[in-house]
Parts: C-alpha cells; structure tokens; sequence
C-alpha cells in the first residue's frame, strides 16, 4: 500500500495486499463528468502522494512508459529541438506511453489515465531523489513535461485547474495596472497592452525578468496575463524540487520492498543514460518472418548491426576468436534478431575455425546453449539493452562493451571513419564527440544509424522513425531491417504498377 511513515510529502512504496494476489482501485470508466473522477483535471501538481495499492507489474511498467516519455524530453534538448518540435514529438510518445485526455475526450477512460500519470510520477521521484544531478534533471523533464500539457489543455480545463491551485499571486489594482502599462509603453514595450495584470514576487518569474517582460516595483513584477503560464511553471518546478530534496532526506528510513530497490536502481541509471531502460523482448527479429540462418549474419552484419555488434563482429572475423564478454554480448544479440539454437552454434562453430571440434564442444557449445535457456539454471537470457552495454565494466583487453563509452575519442572517430566512412573533420564526427564528452551516447549511435541510412532518406533528426533513439542494439537492427525491407516492397509495388 502507497503510505510514508516519515512525511506526507515523501512517495509511499509498493506493498503486496495480503491475502489476496492484487487490489484493484474501483474506477469511474468513460465519464466525462469532473465531479464524478477521483481526479477531476487533467493537470497534477503533484502535491498529494498515491493512497492505494499497485500491484508491482504496474509499479514497474508504469515507471517505465513514463521513464520514454522524460527520455524523449531530454534527446530533445539534447539535439537542440524548438519547443514546438519537442510537442509534436511529446504528442506521439504520451499517446503511446503515457495518454491524458481532457474531459471532452470520448472512450477515455479519464480515472485510470490519470491515475497511472499520478502513481508514475511519484514512482519516479523515489529513484531520482538519490543525487543532485538526478533531481535536477528529472525536474527539468517534468517541468517540461507540465508545459506541452498545459499549453495543450482545454481552455476551460486549464482555468478550472489554475483556480484550485491557490498560488500566491494577486491581480493587480487599477492604479498598478495603469503603471505598469505606462512603464510598458515608456520603454516602448509591447506589453503595454490591455488587459489584466498579476502581482507576484519577482523571484517567482525570473525567466520573465531576465527577459524584460514584466515592470518592477517594491520587489514584486507585474505579469501579463497572457504570461500566466511562466508564474505556473516556476510555481510548479520550486515545488517539485523542494519535495525531492525532503524526499532524500527521509529515503534512508523509508520501507522500501526489497523487490523494488533493484527497478529503482535500474530507472535512475537508465535515466542518466537517457534511455528509457524497457528490455527489447521479441520472439524473433527478423522482420519479415524468414529464419536467420549462419550463412545470413555476414550480409546483416553489413547492413543493419549497431556499431557495438559490428566491432565484435569485425574482430570475430579477424580474430577467429572472442573473449567471454564479446562473445556473451554478441550470442545474445544474434538470439534476439532471431537466430535459431542450432544455427548458432554452426555460426560460433565455423567463426572459431582455428580450434578443433573437441576443443569447441568442451570450452564453447555449452555457454551458446547456456544463453538460449537450454544448460544449468535453463533461464531464459535477454539480449542486453544499451544500459546494460553502457554501465558494465569493460577490462583494458576485451572488446565489448558500447564504442561510444568505451573506445577513446581517437580510436572512437578513426573507428567510425573507417567503418561508416564519416569524415574526421565533418560537423557529424564533431556532433558525435560532443554527444560521447556529455555522455549522451545513445545520441551518438543515433547520429551513426542516421547517416548510415541517409541514402534511403533518412535526415538528420528523423532518428530510428518520428525522432525515436536507439535504446537497444537490437531495436537498433529492427529499424534498419525494416526500413530496407519496406523500400524493397515499395519498389516492387511501383515495379509491377
């Protein structure tokens, strides 16, 4: 059950219910009613902490849908997308991910989308309250977050919700009014228009002073209305900040189910990664159904491997060999695009080719046979994500790992020269290097899937489709198969037209 024990201000933890398998919050489905939801506005400001119990499926999931959402929101500021570009992308990712409609919206169901917003907010906040980076950035993305919502809600909506709010401001008199549209005017400032005025202290707004759109007086700045939105959002990000910092304080004592510390650890290192830290789980990748076989990884390999499989690929190739993480890394991936068993260890056995079939039966076939499920505990390994690449240890002789975090920058841009043929001196190779110095590396494995893809259209900023970043090698390689196999069947349309 959602309780704290230290503060109110502090998110609750999961408990299982007892003697039961889940608890489910009764909900109103599909009323359009505000005074008839548990959440009557769409906006939250979060000032209440959950109350009732999730159960730890939806405790994880929820965080994670989110988790894409903020992801997206900082790959944004990264690549340096206007606000207006970031709400096109938001309004794909949180119809996907995290959808919130206003009461007008038909078949919404309005109680559970704003509960999942509400718990997953709160979810959120207990893994990224640990470090001052963590909150700063996480405030950040939600206020972000807030904005696209805010100037996307319904008129009426956003009103009503502004009202409960009871913030500290007040509408300025007539006399003050007049002023400030004197002052306005006298510095031939636009503002100076008609309309409403809000007094509030100027540290409220001090994106507004900085920028010269409100008059001064006393300590207080007088607001456009038509600013309003600036007061809200300062309101909004202050507050977040100071119920993360109390949240830290009071973590250590917190009654935190063993169970959720690792996917608490997990959400705030994806979030540093910047990736949205969901495993890639499919039954096969081979987009159009066909069976991968031993004789096809060559060709793959070629064409759609991320550069952290081609390196191991390369080297498997030159080498005729792979040290344990290489070949761990690797084996997982080609399970993941859909290898069979059978076809693997016929890859593995004719790529170690300088070695005898005892040699490779006795050191090798099992650990193949291991990574499918079929040896000792028979678990059923993943292929592993990019923040497992990027955050596992990498030893000064071994080849695995992400080449973005792990290669130096020398060997990194004569590494990307080479394979991908990007110019040393191009504003790409430079993009890349600022990308790995800021450690946005799924950034810099986006950029290389762009221009390796640039010949079938593929433009800077489109990443793997409508701005998406690589999250994981073999998304990576999804979206570069599919990509060829639909021009392919395009072609072919046109073809026989």
């Amino acid at each position: 059950m959602f309780a704290s024990k230290a503060a109110s201000a502090i998110p609750p933890v999961y408990q299982r219910p007892a003697n039961r398998k889940t608890h489910e919050v009764p909900l109103t489905t599909h009323d359009t009613n505000p005074l008839k939801l548990r959440y009557p506005h769409r906006l939250n400001f979060y000032n209440k902490p959950p109350d009732s119990e999730v159960t730890i499926e939806e405790f994880e999931t929820w965080a994670i849908d989110r988790l894409k959402v903020l992801a997206e929101i900082e790959n944004s500021a990264s690549r340096n997308k206007s606000f207006d570009e970031l709400k096109t992308t938001l309004n794909l990712k949180c119809k996907e991910f995290l959808p919130l409609n206003a009461h007008t919206a038909n078949h919404a169901n309005h109680d559970q989308e704003r509960k999942k917003d509400h718990y997953s907010h709160f979810i959120l906040r207990l893994a990224f309250c640990r470090s001052e980076e963590l909150r700063n950035r996480f405030v950040n993305a939600e206020t972000q977050l807030f904005r696209y919502r805010l100037e996307t809600d319904d008129t009426a909506e956003r009103a009503a919700f502004v009202a409960c709010l009871n913030l500290d401001w007040k509408e300025a008199t007539p006399d003050e009014m007049i002023e400030a549209r004197r002052a306005f005017t006298k510095g031939k400032n636009h503002f100076g228009e008609e309309g409403s005025y809000y007094k509030v202290h100027w540290t409220k707004v001090p994106d507004l002073v900085a920028a010269r759109r409100v008059y001064l007086s006393g300590g207080y700045a007088f607001v456009a209305s038509k600013d309003q939105s600036s007061i809200i959002l300062q309101e909004f990000s202050s507050k977040l900040l100071q119920a993360l910092e109390i949240t830290s304080k009071h973590l250590p004592y917190m009654d935190e189910d063993s169970r959720l510390l690792p996917v608490l650890e997990h959400l705030s290192i994806s979030f540093l990664a910047g990736i949205s830290g969901s495993d890639f789980v499919s039954a096969s990748l081979n987009p159009d159904g066909g069976e991968v076989t031993a004789a096809m990884i060559d060709d793959l390999a070629k064409q759609h491997f991320p550069p952290c499989m081609k390196n191991l690929w390369i080297l498997l190739r030159k080498d005729k060999h792979l040290k344990y993480g290489g070949r761990q890394q690797l084996n997982l991936f080609l399970k993941g695009i859909g290898l069979p068993i059978e076809e693997a260890i016929v890859f593995w056995r004719q790529a170690f080719c300088n070695i005898s079939d005892d040699k490779f039966r006795k050191d090798y076939r099992y650990a193949v046979r291991h990574n499918y499920g079929l040896e000792g505990s028979r678990t059923n390994y993943q292929p592993k994500s990019c923040v497992t690449i990027i955050t596992g240890s990498v030893g000064p002789l071994e080849s695995h790992g992400c080449p973005f975090k792990h290669f130096s920058q020398v060997n990194l841009t004569q590494h990307l020269n080479q394979i991908y043929q990007i110019d040393l001196k191009s504003d790409l190779m430079k993009d890349i290097i600022e990308f790995k110095k800021n450690e946005h590396y799924h950034l810099a494995c986006t950029a290389v899937w762009e221009h390796q893809h640039k010949a079938l259209g593929v433009k800077k900023g489109d990443g793997l489709g409508q701005g998406e970043s690589v999250s994981h090698p073999n998304r990576y390689y999804e979206a570069s198969y599919k990509l060829k196999l639909h021009l392919i069947r395009f072609s072919q349309l046109n073809f026989t037209n």
